[in-house]
Formats: structure tokens, sequence, C-alpha cells
């Protein structure tokens, strides 16, 4: 991120905590990933496709669902998708 870029956070945090970005997994071999919907129209056909194309290959899939676009996922959803899974995709679609 360049000094001339500024992220705002929606959480109402008067002060973000710096996170630093991990690096991405060389492989999907071994790993679970988790499919994220966020409840957009479409979103799961998208990512239905998503999941059935890391099958094809071996990859463990677990899906998820928020139920409302206009929240973040709740806290159950979170915490299941940080025990249970070591990548996440989160598809977008209007």
């Amino acid at each position: 991120m360049t000094s001339d870029n500024i992220l705002l956070d929606p959480t109402s945090e008067r002060q973000a905590p710096h996170r630093e970005r991990l690096g991405r997994p060389k492989s999907l071999e071994g790993l679970t990933v988790a499919v994220l919907d966020i409840s957009k129209p479409r979103g799961d056909v998208f990512l239905d496709r998503v999941a059935d194309r890391l099958g094809e290959h071996g990859i463990a899939v677990k899906r998820y669902r928020k139920p409302t676009v206009a929240r973040p996922a709740p806290l159950d959803i979170q915490q299941a998708i940080t025990d249970e899974c070591d990548v996440v995709v989160e598809g977008l679609a209007d």
C-alpha cells in the first residue's frame, strides 16, 4: 500500500489493528478450503462451480453461508472457518 492510499474499516474501530497479510500457500494439496457464500444473489452459483472444481482436484472443501450480505459473518461462522480451514474463497455476484 502506498502512502496516498487510505483503507477505511467499516467496523467502527477507532484505531484499526495492524494486520500483516498472510502469504499464499504454494499448493492447496492437503489443505481444507472454506467456501464462504456472503448471500448475494447468484453468488452460490459461482461458489458451487468453484467448490466442484476444487473437489475435482481432490481438495477438501467446506461450505459456509452468511445469513445476510449486510453484516459481517457471525462469530460462530468466523470461528468455524478459522478452526476447520486453511484457506478461504469468498465470492461476490449480482
